[in-house]
């Protein structure tokens, strides 16, 4: 309920602090932080011994329960009518309880005369990296010229697709298709379960998912986030869809 009495008890989770210590990591003056203290001791959430402040066993226990909410908060609240209109169901229990280790992520928008075309920034980024992962359940129409100009930057791809997606691509895009599995730079999968969402894909740095809205519309909107712990969670999503999807050498 109250900013300053969030940023004590996150300030302390680190340990003990001399009041000069919270005074500059929090930016306030002794005259405003004083009251809030002292709410907090009158809660037994905090103690202090002359000029030093810590926690106490109850604050510890609140603390280390309301750090990880705080982090979903964090991730939700940059644009809680998106989250709150698309469907997460595609993440598995486990993974849904770390969301918040995605952090503060973007809510990327494409202008209207770029909606089916490969979101430019990510598509940029990857050609850098030594790695992509996808996980889709559609291609954009340029696809064979995105993975074209990947691939002749050594960039090693792992796909996953629906099945649903490779029956479409093994019917229109044959050439395309058999040209890419048979790179060596590839390794591609087809998963046989539903899989409730646009794509998801990432790369050493940046993670980028599309997950369709609560109705099953499509939504030209992406989640972008930049952080390793975000990268190291993508990772594990990837995983759980992989150890049920099976390997395509030749068509």
């Amino acid at each position: 309920m109250s900013e300053k009495r969030k940023g004590v008890l996150l300030s302390l989770r680190e340990g003990a602090k001399e009041m000069e210590t919270l005074l500059r990591s929090l930016n306030t003056t002794r005259q405003a932080l004083l009251p809030q203290i002292r709410i907090l001791e009158e809660h037994y959430l905090v103690s202090h011994d002359r000029d030093t402040y810590e926690l106490t066993t109850i604050g510890k226990l609140v603390v280390d329960d309301m750090f990880p909410l705080l982090g979903v908060v964090g991730v939700f609240d940059i644009d809680i009518d998106y989250w709150g209109t698309h469907d997460l169901a595609f993440i598995p229990p486990h993974l849904l309880k770390r969301i918040d280790e995605l952090g503060e992520c973007r809510i990327m928008s494409p202008s209207t005369e770029k909606m089916y075309e490969a979101h430019h920034e990510f598509n940029q980024e990857s050609k850098k990296q030594k790695s992509q992962f996808s996980i889709t359940t559609f291609f954009y129409p340029n696809f064979s010229d995105i993975f074209s100009e990947l691939l002749s930057n050594d960039v090693d791809m792992y796909v996953i697709v629906s099945q649903s997606l490779f029956d479409k691509l093994r019917t229109d895009s044959y050439t395309n298709l058999k040209r890419l599995i048979a790179d060596k730079l590839v390794r591609f999968y087809v998963y046989p379960g539903k899989m409730e969402f646009l794509s998801f894909v990432f790369n050493q740095s940046t993670v980028m998912m599309s997950p369709l809205k609560i109705n099953n519309e499509f939504d030209n909107r992406h989640v972008l986030c930049r952080n390793p712990d975000a990268v190291e969670w993508a990772k594990e999503l990837f995983e759980y869809y992989l150890k049920d999807s099976v390997p395509i050498t030749e068509i």
